[in-house]
């Protein structure tokens, strides 16, 4: 006697077969396209109040503007009072906040995609320190203010940016390669190390200084948008039209990185190129802006977390420049106008709104740190 099979299991499997493949699709489909939308609307939110903060802070305040005044004003009326305070004060401010906090945050964006750490940033990894004190070592040691300071600012954060990199690669995950190695906990204790030297040597070299020079230095270090001048505003820009784009094209080029170093290396990607670059690009980005208006303390960590929350946990350079260029402007409207009478430095409010978030991202990585 001849048996059979069941026939059920043939027909069973055809259509799931079938069926799979489309549905999967669909639903991946879907899911990009809310993540786009996410996106998108991220992004043009972002951008509407980043302009909406601009006009406050050039039209409101102590001393208020109105918008037929303004658009006279940069059409090249001349209004006593009013023309020198909004062309020589507030407007400066305004753009040169808004420039200084894209490039923080940007920083900020290109450290935490490459480290892979929620504390990596120009502050924690002492970019931000090594930039201060090739600035006011510029100032101290060879008599250079103005665009001296500003070269010092960038050799020192490059030299900072370049010793953190040794350290990464000579840590105990330097076998698994430049980007495993620089997510470790050695970079962030590197850099912590480095970030104090620069404060030591910053204390010994102003002890050396004139009344002037010192009053220079303290405006400086702690952060001040009262330093905006169009001269700086425009060396800043001409920074951020090369680096902006180049911040971009790393920070993209590391997205296979986000899947594991061996998965990346199986995709073709080269994370340790790529890791390398993005350190470079963050520290010219973080002294740069640095070198314009000093240290803003803690931007590029408020930036990046909060970008990362509006995107639905997306990565995107575009959404941390935006989210840092809002921190700056509003900071630096606050600074100006929350005590009457009274100008705080702007790199004091960023400060003081950075420190409880890095307890936080602190004790959510303990276990990781």
């Amino acid at each position: 006697m001849t048996t059979t099979s069941p026939p059920s299991s043939a027909p069973l499997a055809a259509p799931s077969r079938t069926g799979a493949g489309p549905a999967a699709l669909a639903a991946v489909r879907d899911l990009r396209g809310r993540a786009r939308r996410r996106m998108t609307l991220a992004l043009g939110g972002l951008a509407v109040v980043l302009v909406g903060l601009l006009a406050v802070r050039v039209l409101l305040g102590q001393y208020t503007i109105t918008i037929p005044d303004f658009v006279r004003i940069l059409g090249g009326k001349t209004i006593p009072g009013a023309s020198y305070i909004v062309m020589e004060s507030k407007l400066p401010r305004a753009v040169g906040a808004a420039l200084a906090g894209a490039a923080f945050g940007a920083s900020g964006a290109l450290f935490r995609r490459t480290l892979r750490n929620p504390l990596a940033s120009p502050d924690l990894l002492g970019i931000s320190g090594g930039a201060a004190a090739g600035a006011v070592s510029a100032l101290a040691l060879f008599d250079a203010p103005g665009i001296g300071m500003a070269i010092g600012a960038l050799v020192g954060g490059l030299v900072t940016a370049g010793i953190v990199l040794a350290f990464a690669r000579s840590g105990p995950a330097a076998s698994g390669g430049a980007t495993s190695a620089m997510g470790s906990e050695t970079v962030i204790v590197a850099g912590i190390a480095i970030a104090a030297l620069a404060q030591v040597l910053v204390a010994q070299l102003v002890l050396g200084l004139d009344r002037w020079d010192l009053q220079t230095v303290a405006v400086w270090t702690s952060g001040s948008l009262g330093m905006a001048t169009w001269t700086r505003i425009t060396a800043l820009a001409l920074a951020l039209v090369v680096l902006l784009p180049l911040a971009g094209a790393v920070h993209a080029a590391l997205a296979p990185a986000d899947l594991g170093a061996d998965l990346a290396h199986g995709l073709g990607a080269r994370p340790e190129r790529w890791g390398f670059a993005a350190l470079v690009v963050g520290a010219l980005l973080a002294s740069a802006a640095t070198a314009a208006f000093g240290p803003l303390a803690f931007v590029a960590l408020l930036a990046t977390p909060l970008a990362r929350g509006l995107t639905g946990g997306v990565p995107s350079l575009p959404a941390s420049a935006l989210v840092g260029a809002v921190i700056v402007v509003l900071a630096d409207f606050l600074a100006s106008e929350l005590v009457p009478g009274v100008r705080l430095p702007t790199g004091i409010l960023t400060g003081a709104a950075g420190a409880p978030l890095m307890l936080w991202l602190l004790l959510r990585s303990k276990a990781r740190l």
